[in-house]
This record gives C-alpha cells, structure tokens and sequence, in this order.
C-alpha cells in the first residue's frame, strides 16, 4: 500500500515541492518505506511507499518514456498481463505491477484500466498528450480524493493531505450530514467536507492539460443481467475454482501474509485457502471481548486454524482502549462512517502487524452472497405478504412462505430489529421498505436542533437512495438490496479496511472482490443464489467440502459485534458525556442536547444512533474545530510507526 498526491496547478503556476512533500507527509503512515516526487512545470506528482512487491527496484514515481505514474495497491493478475504484453513485444525493467500499468496503458490507452485485476488508485502523468489520470479500482478498495478551483485540481489518498494545501478549507458540508446519520455514510462521490468529492468505485477521470477540464468515465458497475442458460452446479463448480484462483494471486508477495481470522463463513474460507497456497506456514489474527460468549467467536476461529495447522494470534481489545483510541481512529478514517467495528478491526491489525506485512481478510462477502440478517426480515415479509395477497411484484416467487421456514432461526437474535421494522409499517414498496432497514436514525429527528433540521431533507435523502436502490437491471428484490449495498454500504466497510490497516503501515487485502467472482455471483438468478432465503447459500455449496461442518452450519453469526452498551453503563458513559454534552457540541447546534442526555443516561442499549453522532462530534472537533486533545501525542506516535 501507499499514499499519492498529485496537483495540477492551473495558469501554469510551478509546483512548490515543500507543499507537495507536506501533503504527502501527513500520510506517513501509509509508506514508510520510500518516497519520491516528479514535478514538470504546473504537475507535481508525490509517492510515499509501503514495499510489498519488488523491493529493490518498484521505486516510484515510476517513469516510461513520457508516462509517469504514482500508484497505491497491488494488480493481482500482473503476472499474467506481463506474460501478455512481454508477447507483443514489451520489454520490462522491473517485477513490479507498477510497470504493467503503464505498458498496459501503452498497449491499451484507457481501456487498460478495466483489464486490471486488483485494488488501486493511480495518477497517470501523459505529457505527450497532455493529460492525467485519476482511476480507482471496481469496488473503491483502495481511496482516491478530489479538490478542485479555479487555481488548481488536487489528488489525494486521504483527505487529510488535501487540507494541508492553502487553498482548501476544513467546512463542513451540512447537506449530507443527515445523510450520514442516517446511513452512517454519504452516498455517491459526496464527503462531509465541503468541495472535497471521492474518485467513485469504477472509474476514471481524465485530465486535459490545456483546458483544464475533467471528464469521467464510468469503466464497471455490477451487472445484474440474469444469467438463465446454466444450471446451479456450473456456477457452483465456477465459484470454486475462481475462489482458489484469486486467493492464489493474492497471496503474491514478497513479504510475509497473513489472514484475518473471525470464525464466520468468509475469513475462514480465505483462511483454509490461503493455507493451501502457502509451505511456510500461516498466521492467523483474530479479536474478541472478554465482556461475554456473544462477543467472543474465538472458538469457531481456533477450529478454523486447527483444520489448516494455522498459527493463532488473539487479541482481546479493552473499554479503555476504545476511550483512547477512537478520536485517533477517526482521524485516520478522515470522515466517519460505519459502525463500532472499526475499533476491535484497527486493534486486530496491529496485532497483526508485528508479524506480517500482508493480510487477507473476507471482506465483501455478505454484500456478494447476501449474507446479512436484513435480507431474509425483508424478504419474511415479502413472502408474508406473497401468501397473505396472492400477489408477487418480483415475477417469480424467489422466496415463499414455505420454503423460508428453514432459514428464520437465523433471526433468533434480531428479534429487537423484526420489532422495530414491523412497528414502522408493512407491504409498502420494496424501496420504502429496505429504507427503514437500513436506516440507523430511526427518524428520531427529537434528537437534533431545530437550527440543524433547516439542513434536513427527508424526501430528498430518500430521493437520492432510490436512484441507487431502483436500478433499471435489478428486477427482484435481493438484486435491489445487494445492488445497493454493494455500490454504497461497501465502499464505507472498504473506507475502514483501508484506514484501519494503514494506520500501522499494513497491507489488507479482500480476495472475495475479485471482479470476475462478483460478475459471476451477479448474473446468477436470484432463486438459485437465495434459495429459501439461505444466507450466502451459494458460497456454502461451493465451499462446503472444505469448512469444518461446525463453521458451515452456524446460526449464530456475529460480526464484530462490541459490547458499547456494557461500556455505556460503566467506564466509557463519562467519555460519551464529555464529548456529546460538552459546551462545544452545544455551541454547534446540531443535537437537542436535552433530549440526547435523556438517551444517554437511559436504560436503553447503546445503539447506532448514539454511535453516529459520537463519531460526527468527534469529527468536528477533529477537523473543524481543530482543538488540541489529549490524543495528538498517539496520533503523531502513529504515523511514526512507534505504536
């Protein structure tokens, strides 16, 4: 991994290194390694490195003729492209996939970039014609910022580096703020800050040079058109070998790899294969609470790591870790998103850190394989109202009554989420219906300021999920919701992947977002890949010869679940208080500061709604407000790689 920087001074005005350097340095972090620059006159280019492939000669800026590219991730199937390029006629310097970007982009112009297999954003510098561009991998694994003005156009893997620059100002973007308390992410290339955008999953901008204007192109997105001509054993046997194939690419490396280990369906698949890939021996890394058994899976993961004769490396994060830690890790996530799990994820990869330079993790595979809990509530009441109406809105019936009794034991422990769903309504649309799903506000709008509610537009937030949920090619309801949270959620879990990683200057990778797995996941009809409403059905028909029997058939699936609501009672209350109740968080008008202390100091769990908006007040005094805290002695420790 690494971090980049680009700018592109308009009017012609020369790059200012020590600028260029200072933005690239506040990412420290994310390449220890190495660092290097190429300034031309008004383009200046910047790469810090984290040395994972080719260590002696995979420098960069890399320079081909008149290309110059700076790049952060790895291209999996770079062995094979530079099989295919060394045939016409290309000639190699390096090991590295750093190289093959830019003879592929030499070969096959833009065109390349959707022939790449892998995680990355990169520059790409062509003077010849007077052009640059930005692109970022299928799904958003690896980040990439924007900023733009009338003086100049700015790159960067981390927002953080682009405020460093005089010309952009840390404001707050009050029209999405809602929409993060609601998602606990902002939808398409929006941030919370203002005028700072993401590159999207999926595609590319092209600069021109000399008029200054960026055109972006949309090269992938999830293709949902069905697939009705094979049968359910091709596509299992496809699966399969597709899985053993890109775990086998990614465990390339020059470094040692290791694998995040939870005990849940996916780690443990990417575990046992990534152990058949290796003769060295693999380590394992996986976290858990002592606050009790629903918090602790270490008993799945050890016979995980008993099956493949893995290494087991535990770790078991604290209370008073979470109160130190977690201003500093949304620091380094730059803008919040997601839930609790960023904390034990961040504790686990620093675990893992002190003996591997490389981890594979199973992130992905509950947006590819439906394996989230919401998809067989939503569809409990699709076949409900199915039976109850006679109806069925989808064409076919994916999921009856019948055929999901099976399967509803799996919701044992999301009774809490069935009550409240079914407390909002029923047998709406289907669009209306995963909305109140998804949403992790529950409409409590008591909770904010009247000032903030000006900035609140509920019609217009749903409007915006619509266009995303309503895809023209996802004709059922399980394609709607796996669409949607694919192109949404997905990038958010992706976000804190990265960060929680490149916090200690480790490398994740995440074999299950291989583009040919997901294209092949999403063609596949609905009814074969649900069958029953059976969470990642599929996945367990093709892995089922190679989990141990007690992992395949779990009902109890957790997560990363934290225990905030035994914390909330006990030592971290007084944290919650001191950064929610505080007279800076008064003095912003945001929150109904009554109403929010009657919350916190009930008896009801600590939930998503708190969590959101402790993150969004720590933001702000982290960004906006910049008041100095207690916690800028452990960040600078972390970016110095003493942590």
């Amino acid at each position: 991994m690494c971090g980049i920087v680009g700018i592109i001074n308009k009017a012609q005005q020369p790059i200012d290194l020590h600028l260029l350097k200072a933005m690239a340095d506040v990412m420290h972090y994310r390449g220890p390694d190495d660092e290097g620059y190429h300034i031309d006159g008004s383009v200046g280019l910047y790469h810090k490195r984290l040395s994972i492939i080719d260590l002696s000669t995979g420098h960069q800026p890399m320079v081909c003729g008149a290309n110059v590219i700076v790049f952060n991730g790895e291209i999996f199937n770079y062995v094979e492209l530079r099989e295919k390029l060394s045939k016409k006629g290309h000639q190699f310097k390096t090991r590295s996939d750093t190289e093959v970007i830019l003879k592929m982009y030499e070969e096959y112009d833009l065109d390349c970039i959707a022939r790449l297999n892998g995680m990355f954003a990169f520059l790409l510098y062509d003077k010849s014609r007077n052009r640059m561009i930005a692109a970022r991998d299928h799904f958003g694994i690896k980040p990439l910022y924007c900023y733009f003005d009338e003086s100049a156009v700015l790159y960067a893997s981390e927002i953080k580096a682009l405020l460093q620059h005089p010309s952009v100002t840390a404001e707050p973007n009050y029209a999405v703020i809602g929409e993060y308390l609601t998602f606990q992410f902002v939808l398409d290339d929006l941030t919370l800050f203002k005028g700072i955008v993401k590159v999207l999953p999926g595609h590319y901008q092209v600069i021109d040079l000399l008029k200054m204007n960026i055109h972006t192109v949309k090269y992938w997105e999830p293709s949902f058109a069905i697939d009705s001509f094979h049968t359910e054993a091709y596509f299992v046997a496809e699966l399969k070998r597709l899985l053993d194939d890109t775990v086998g690419m990614q465990m390339r490396s020059d470094v040692p790899v290791g694998t995040y280990l939870s005990g849940g369906l996916d780690s443990s698949i990417v575990t046992l294969l990534a152990a058949q890939k290796t003769a060295m021996g693999l380590k394992t890394f996986t976290g858990a609470f002592h606050e009790g058994a629903q918090f602790n899976e270490t008993g799945y993961a050890r016979e995980v790591a008993r099956t493949c004769g893995a290494e087991v490396n535990e770790v078991f994060p604290t209370v008073d870790e979470f109160v130190e830690l977690l201003p500093v890790l949304i620091y380094h996530l730059d803008e919040p998103v997601a839930g609790p799990g960023l904390f034990p994820q961040y504790i686990v990869s620093r675990l893992a850190v002190e003996k591997v330079k490389v981890v594979l993790g199973g992130q992905g595979g509950d947006e590819i394989f439906g394996g989230y809990a919401r998809y067989i509530v939503a569809y409990l009441e699709q076949a409900l109202k199915g039976a109850i109406f006679e109806t069925n809105e989808e064409g076919e019936h994916i999921v009856s009554l019948q055929s999901i009794l099976p399967n509803l034991p799996s919701l044992h422990q999301y009774i809490p989420m069935l009550r409240e769903f079914w407390r909002q309504g029923a047998f709406e649309p289907m669009d209306q219906r995963y909305f109140q799903l998804i949403d992790r506000n529950g409409h409590a709008l008591e909770l904010f300021s009247k000032e903030f509610l000006v900035h609140y537009n509920k019609q217009q937030l749903f409007n915006r999920f619509q266009q995303l949920f309503n895809h023209p090619d996802t004709l059922s309801f399980y394609n709607k919701m796996t669409h949607f949270d694919m192109v949404a959620s997905l990038p958010a879990l992706l976000q804190v992947e990265d960060r929680v990683s490149m916090a200690v200057s480790l490398e994740s990778r995440v074999p299950l977002l291989d583009r040919r797995i997901v294209d092949l996941i999403t063609s596949m009809p609905p009814a074969m890949k649900f069958k029953g409403a059976e969470s990642k059905y599929i996945l367990k028909k093709a892995m089922g010869d190679v989990l141990p029997r007690r992992i395949l058939e779990r009902k109890d699936k957790m997560g990363f679940p934290v225990p905030l609501h035994i914390w909330a009672k006990e030592r971290a209350r007084q944290f919650f208080c001191d950064i929610l109740l505080s007279e800076t968080s008064r003095q912003r008008g945001i929150f109904n500061l009554r109403r929010l202390k009657e919350l916190i100091h009930s008896e009801r769990e600590f939930g998503r709604q708190l969590w959101g908006m402790l993150c969004l007040e720590i933001w702000f005094n982290e960004f906006i407000d910049k008041k100095p805290t207690s916690f800028e002695k452990h960040k600078i420790e972390i970016a110095d790689g003493r942590e």
